[in-house]
């Protein structure tokens, strides 16, 4: 395990800014479209065989407002790299991702990550590939959503997560989420002998 360097992490705001900085230098939109696990959308790419081709949606499982500035502060208290990641282009704007582990601690340049071991965040701005964004219904029921093989965006935060800040001020734990399931099938029950 690689011993992880002395960082003091930017506001949001600070970060965000550079950002958007990485992404003009390299002519890509510094127009933003946040997303998160739930806005993705896997599909078997008809273009090659056995591979998959990355869409995303916001109708569906929009994100709320300032959605990215939770994620980023959750993860910000983390000893791991954060990494803003750019998916591709959508609108004339860049559809990103805020992804968070371990995992990214030996990405750097060879792999498309600009670090910033004084923050402990790399940025991957990507190239300039569109990526479609999904409005039918159906494709959106048909993803792939299992049997996928990991990768970097494994390691974003989901919707649900988010808004368990909102709702609890922090992520539930496993224990919570089935102790909530329970209460809402308990709760049900009772609604139907009422």
């Amino acid at each position: 395990m690689q011993k992880i360097p002395k960082f003091t992490r930017p506001t949001f705001g600070e970060a965000l800014n550079a950002w958007k900085a990485a992404l003009s230098q390299r002519g890509l939109p510094a127009d933003l479209i946040w997303i998160f696990d739930e806005n993705l959308c896997y599909e078997a790419d008809p273009a090659a065989r056995g591979k998959l081709k990355l869409g995303f949606q916001t109708r569906f499982a929009p994100p709320p407002p300032d959605a990215e500035h939770i994620a980023y502060d959750y993860f910000a208290g983390f000893e791991a790299p954060v990494i803003f990641y750019r998916i591709g282009s959508c609108g004339g704007k860049s559809v990103c991702l805020l992804l968070c582990d371990g995992w990214f601690q030996s990405k750097g340049e060879t792999e498309g990550f600009h670090r910033r071991d004084d923050w402990l965040i790399s940025f991957r701005p990507g190239g300039a590939e569109p990526v479609e964004e999904i409005t039918d219904p159906q494709r959106w029921k048909q993803r792939i959503v299992r049997d996928r093989p990991l990768q970097d965006l494994d390691f974003c935060m989901s919707l649900r997560a988010v808004h368990e800040m909102l709702a609890h001020g922090r992520v539930l734990s496993a224990y919570e989420h089935y102790a909530l399931r329970l209460f809402n099938a308990w709760h049900r029950l009772l609604a139907r002998t009422d």
